[in-house]
């Protein structure tokens, strides 16, 4: 991927200070969204960074990853499976919880959507703590799925995510890379 895409991708991003608590920088990808051209670019880019991951199912988390993580899915013929917060999901879940930047939260995940021995990527918008992704592939691992790899939009280098992700043994991808 090229650098003036990252660039493209980075400059129509929206920074909201101070939400949804002070002190907090949150990045808006609604910007990226509602532009068709910006969104294919985003996710064609997307595509570009798993071409030689080897997996069965993307899983993401809610909300914004459901964006990602689904259209992705969708452009790479491959199953999709939401991982939701607490109460949201109809059927029989597994629970895991995870701290944010401002909090804390409590994931689920249907039982059934990852069957043993499944290659599953991990998708989402935003890698920051990295505490939901954390929790979400606690939850796949505990279905008995193989984490195949994580990516992300975008990456905030600032907050140590990549290196609390890398640290449990697991390849980390992104699109763009914001220092601040």
């Amino acid at each position: 991927m090229g650098e003036s895409i990252e660039k493209e991708i980075a400059s129509n991003i929206r920074v909201i200070p101070d939400f949804p608590q002070k002190g907090v920088s949150f990045k808006d990808i609604t910007p990226l969204l509602k532009d068709p051209g910006l969104f294919r670019l985003c996710i064609n880019s997307l595509k570009d960074v798993c071409e030689q991951i080897d997996f069965d199912l993307i899983v993401a988390p809610e909300a914004r990853g459901f964006i990602i993580g689904s259209a992705l899915a969708y452009a790479m013929g491959k199953g999709f499976a939401p991982v939701r917060k607490k109460g949201k999901l109809p059927w029989e879940t597994l629970q895991g919880e995870y701290q944010l930047e401002y909090g804390t939260d409590t994931l689920e995940i249907h039982k059934d959507a990852v069957a043993p021995g499944q290659k599953v990527l991990v998708v989402d918008d935003l890698l920051a703590t990295g505490g939901t992704i954390a929790a979400t592939i606690d939850m796949v691992e505990k279905l008995g799925g193989q984490i195949a790899g994580l990516v992300f939009l975008i990456e905030l280098t600032y907050i140590p995510g990549r290196a609390n992700l890398s640290k449990m043994g697991y390849q980390v991808h992104s699109v763009v890379k914001l220092d601040s």
